[in-house]
């Protein structure tokens, strides 16, 4: 039997986090069901200090959720985390665009608010690496 896979990144703001990635890499953020969280709230099984609005929505505040259009990949999870990020980290996403598209990729990553850290090189492949708005590095190979 197969073991699914969630990809987790700490944040300090995981919906808006949410939103950037979803632009960056073409995805949609999960949906929350709203009548689903009222009524945990109006049970006693959850209070308003576990939600929190986003564009409008009520959601929970502890996270928010991207799922691929394409069936099968892992679905990645933003959390609340009460510390900043202060080191580099230890897992990181790798944007695999192709030799042709990297320049435009990076720009456009950059123009969304990313920050181009350094290029690498090792063999044949090429990358730069960047962070992302909350400074989680990322590389676009």
């Amino acid at each position: 039997m197969a073991t699914d896979v969630q990809i987790v990144i700490d944040s300090a703001d995981p919906h808006g986090l949410a939103d950037w990635w979803a632009e960056a890499l073409g995805w949609q953020v999960e949906a929350q069901d709203e009548a689903f969280i009222r009524g945990l709230v109006e049970s006693g099984a959850a209070s308003e200090a576990d939600t929190t609005t986003h564009r409008g929505a009520l959601v929970w505040r502890v996270g928010a959720a991207l799922n691929s259009p394409d069936p099968g990949r892992p679905r990645v999870l933003f959390q609340r985390v009460p510390e900043g990020k202060t080191v580099k980290n230890r897992v990181h996403l790798d944007l695999h665009v192709g030799d042709e598209r990297r320049e435009a990729e990076v720009a456009r990553l950059v123009g969304m608010g990313a920050t181009e850290l350094y290029r690498e090189s090792q063999g044949p492949f090429t990358w730069a690496t960047l962070a992302d708005p909350e400074g989680n590095e990322f590389c676009v190979a």
